[in-house]
């Protein structure tokens, strides 16, 4: 059932990880970094889990 590949993921799971560390370094790079840590959960689980509901519906995918 997975339909998210190698690179894909990879990219999705550092993205994630920087959205949410945004929460700890504070006001220096962008303002409300509380909600860009929440938001950072989605690609860090979807890449996580290997799943993008996205791209079910939108009938993509980049696994082999």
């Amino acid at each position: 059932m997975a339909n998210v590949g190698g690179i894909d993921r990879i990219i999705r799971i550092i993205a994630g990880l920087f959205l949410i560390s945004l929460v700890f370094i504070g006001d220096q790079i962008i303002g409300q970094n509380v909600v860009w840590g929440w938001i950072g959960i989605v690609p860090l689980a979807t890449g996580i889990f290997k799943f993008c509901p996205a791209y079910k519906i939108f009938g993509f995918k980049t696994c082999a």
